[in-house]
């Protein structure tokens, strides 16, 4: 009988325990089922900024000359070809002379013919002359020969003008060099034929100086309004990831071009290529310096961007609910409770991408909340308009 009541006992008191410790277990989910989110914050401090813009460009050099022909025919020889140093003057292509040195020849002949038709008449004149001072002959004699002289002088003078003009297209089979440079691109191979019945074909391109470069980079509407000449540019091109080269805007270009719906203004940056060591077409990935600041307040863009989760309670209801200017934005500092937000407006200057210039707001060493390490179980309301402020 005793060892009945003895094991009831023993029963009764391993039941209590064992609702002791479920009872504990439901009060620990539901505290942590009820606890409120914990926020990473960051502290307003003092720094420097510098705010840059990137785009793509291309690299060309400063002055690029395109050497074509005025004249057709069949290209005899060539005497440049890519990267060849040429100076102003010298023959880089020659086009088949033989047909412009027939027309030459035909056009000496008729010249000497022309004047030997004017010596002729001359004569004629000189002679009608005389017989009328002797009597001899008609005045009208005299006009009819005076007449086929000048005739005579006319016809010359077409002749020279044939002749020069046959001459000049002569000298243009030989094709100069305009400036001084190097060689970047050769159009044409020997034998090939040149037309120029309508546009003059191009042969070879010489870039004048590709010591001195610049690129055209292709800045967004959106970016351009902070551009202007004289600030600094640092880039980078594919050929050499790991140097860092540097430029300066020269131009930016009010005429605009659009490109699948998307405006983007041409922007020239001077660059020096000492060493030759960029080529013209390299493609440029820019970045131009178009503001710094130095001492400045500053907060990591994360407190800009961080946006409460559902059901965080707001110290202060009406924080933010007004109409923000451009330059403004919402931020949130711990509250009294530290499940508690309030929203605080700051205005906002320049930014690096990583941090933003405070102009006014906040103070050094505020904090500002930049992410929520936990999520709100409740789903009670307290910021502004019954939701958290905007």
């Amino acid at each position: 009988m005793k060892s009945n009541e003895s094991s009831l006992q023993s029963f009764i008191c391993f039941a209590s325990l064992l609702l002791i410790a479920l009872l504990c277990i439901t009060g620990c989910i539901r505290k942590k089922s009820d606890a409120q989110p914990a926020f990473e914050t960051a502290r307003a401090k003092t720094g420097d900024l510098t705010q840059n813009i990137t785009a793509t460009g291309t690299l060309n050099a400063v002055v690029s000359v395109d050497v074509g022909s005025q004249i057709s025919g069949r290209i005899l020889t060539l005497k440049a070809d890519f990267n060849t140093p040429v100076k102003k003057g010298d023959v880089v292509a020659e086009i088949d002379p033989s047909l412009y040195q027939a027309t030459v020849d035909q056009a000496k002949g008729d010249l000497a013919s022309a004047k030997a038709g004017l010596d002729l008449t001359r004569l004629t004149v000189e002679r009608e002359r005389n017989l009328i001072a002797n009597k001899a002959g008609p005045q009208s004699d005299l006009d009819k020969a005076d007449a086929e002289f000048r005739q005579a002088q006319a016809q010359v003078a077409v002749k020279e003008a044939l002749l020069a003009s046959a001459s000049a297209n002569l000298d243009y089979c030989r094709i100069a060099a305009p400036v001084d440079g190097i060689v970047i691109a050769r159009k044409v191979d020997v034998g090939q034929t040149v037309a120029a019945a309508m546009t003059t074909p191009v042969l070879f391109t010489i870039a004048q100086d590709i010591t001195k470069m610049h690129i055209i980079a292709n800045v967004s509407e959106a970016d351009i309004g902070h551009v202007a000449s004289g600030q600094p540019v640092e880039f980078t091109v594919d050929a050499f990831p790991d140097d860092l080269f540097q430029g300066k805007v020269s131009q930016v270009r009010k005429a605009p071009a659009t490109t699948e719906n998307v405006v983007t203004y041409d922007t020239v940056i001077d660059v020096d290529n000492p060493d030759q060591k960029l080529f013209p077409g390299m493609t440029a990935e820019v970045s131009i310096r178009v503001a710094q600041r130095q001492g400045v307040l500053t907060i990591p863009n994360a407190a800009l961007r961080f946006t409460p989760p559902e059901g965080t309670k707001f110290e202060n209801a009406g924080g933010g609910a007004h109409k923000l200017a451009r330059n403004q934005r919402v931020i949130y500092q711990p509250g009294s409770d530290p499940a508690t937000l309030k929203a605080v407006v700051v205005k906002i200057g320049i930014t690096d991408g990583m941090d933003s210039e405070v102009l006014e707001g906040l103070r050094e060493g505020d904090p500002a909340v930049t992410a929520s390490t936990a999520a709100v179980a409740s789903k009670s309301s307290g910021g502004p308009m019954g939701g958290p402020p905007p």
